[in-house]
């Protein structure tokens, strides 16, 4: 393997969902993105809900998107691994139902509201954030 290739890996409790080599990721960690190479020092950190990038060895000129659901990042020894609670290839995101899931979360979020509960405003929240980071995905927009 040359020197600069490092191996990217996305587990989630369903199983592995990405495994390629790349010459670079980006994950949007808690403290903001961060960019790794090969031979980058290790490094852990916790994951928010975002896209993780990856620029591929073997398809340089494109960026394969993966939308993560929080988790964390290990690296070490030129291997990316990122446990993350449900990740999903943009490919594979079914725009249809992100959409929807966009609108529930809304209609659970204006509902919350009126009944002041915060622990469903706060659930129905989080589930908004993750319906859009699926839809920006699937779109290819970055940072949204």
């Amino acid at each position: 393997m040359a020197d600069n290739v490092l191996t990217v890996n996305i587990v989630t409790p369903d199983g592995l969902v990405y495994d390629h080599h790349a010459t670079l990721v980006v994950v949007k960690t808690t403290t903001g993105d961060m960019g790794l190479m090969a031979n980058h020092e290790p490094v852990v950190a916790p994951l928010m809900i975002g896209e993780v990038r990856v620029r591929r060895v073997d398809n340089p000129g494109h960026e394969d998107m993966i939308a993560v659901n929080g988790g964390f990042m290990e690296m070490s020894d030129n291997t990316c691994s990122i446990v993350a609670d449900s990740a999903e290839r943009a490919r594979d995101i079914d725009l249809t139902r992100a959409e929807a899931a966009r609108k529930r979360a809304e209609r659970r979020i204006e509902e919350a509201k009126a009944k002041r509960d915060q622990d469903e405003l706060q659930r129905a929240q989080v589930a908004l954030q993750r319906a859009i980071n699926r839809i920006n995905v699937r779109q290819g927009r970055f940072g949204k």
